[in-house]
């Protein structure tokens, strides 16, 4: 195909909802020679585009294309690239410049679809120390899913204590990053706790892995059935999504020593005499995603996609994602057939 001078792509007009998710045709500027130019198939979306969208997130650029996740094809790489070529299947790390390492605000201000412009546009160049490929199981549309919850829940079990088998992880919920860590659990030998208000969710969360589920509506005290299940002992990691509203509980079914992972922020007195370990997680590297995507080589693991939508809609797709109603993650599918 010949190289693209224009692309297709959504804005954030003004961040006061998603009626101001704008469709737009806009320029698309030469590859740089350390570039590569990719075809976008696929995009998923996060809570963090919910929060864009609603002018809940820090440090957006004015008018962003959102979006951090995607998958494409290569369609044209820079004169100084090496490693990568036309027709290969690729994704972008979710900060474009964290490769290895600690994070920086340099490289926090490399993160897709914040500080610059994201993925929900039908060309995009990538700088290529940027790009992972796509392992060759996994369909355009499920390997969008994984830059940001995937890594997340990568780093959060695998980050300066490694989990290991025999551990007990506990999941809150049935989102992106509570399923694959799931996932990522049990398929390395742990035990998993699943957490739910929804019994039907929670059976999906089984055919997943979970050994234990718990309705929380059902048993407000989670935290102790937790402990009951650990034989008293605790849950050696936990991947806290609720925030203050379970930050506490998190705390008390973790063990002594624990782990309590997260990507939100909170504290409490409770925590330093149980010498809990809280971290929190800011998605991850590039190394760690491409570690990531050998253990779902190695096992054959399908992200969970709760629903497809087309480009055209998007603005449904975000919908969709607000009201909570998925399991696993919400999909665009950007291509045309």
């Amino acid at each position: 195909m010949s190289i693209p001078s224009k692309t297709t792509e959504y804005y954030i007009s003004k961040p006061q909802g998603i009626d101001n998710l704008i469709l737009r045709e806009a320029p698309l500027a030469p590859s740089k020679s350390t570039e590569v130019l990719v075809k976008i198939h696929a995009v998923s979306l996060n809570y963090r585009d919910i929060a864009a969208v609603t002018g809940n997130y820090p440090g957006l650029k004015d008018e962003p294309v959102p979006c951090s996740d995607m998958a494409g094809e290569v369609i044209a790489v820079g004169s100084e690239v090496k490693g990568w070529k036309k027709g290969d299947r690729v994704a972008s790390n979710f900060a474009v410049d964290h490769v290895h390492g600690e994070i920086t605000k340099e490289i926090k201000d490399t993160s897709l679809g914040g500080a610059i412009d994201g993925t929900l546009t039908r060309y995009k160049n990538f700088p290529a120390h940027a790009l992972v490929r796509v392992p060759e199981h996994l369909t355009y549309e499920e390997a969008a899913t994984l830059p940001c919850a995937a890594v997340t829940a990568w780093n959060a079990l695998l980050g300066p204590v490694p989990l290991k088998g025999g551990d007990t992880v506990l999941v809150q919920g049935t989102g992106g990053v509570s399923i694959f860590a799931l996932q990522i659990a049990a398929a390395m030998g742990a035990t998993v706790i699943a957490t739910s208000s929804s019994n039907v969710k929670l059976q999906i969360a089984k055919k997943l892995g979970a050994t234990h589920l718990i309705n929380y509506k059902e048993t407000p005290d989670w935290d102790q059935e937790a402990l009951k299940l650990t034989g008293g002992r605790g849950v050696d990691h936990i991947v806290e999504i609720g925030g203050p509203g379970t930050l506490d509980k998190s705390i008390s079914a973790a063990r002594y020593g624990g782990w309590v992972n997260t990507d939100l922020s909170g504290l409490t007195l409770k925590m330093l005499h149980k010498a809990i370990v809280y971290r929190s997680v800011l998605v991850g590297t590039r190394y760690q995603f491409e570690d990531l995507n050998r253990l779902l080589v190695a096992r054959q693991i399908h992200p969970v996609i709760d629903k497809v939508f087309s480009f055209e809609q998007a603005k449904d797709a975000y919908q969709h994602l607000l009201s909570q109603k998925h399991v696993g993650k919400v999909v665009i599918k950007v291509a045309k057939d």
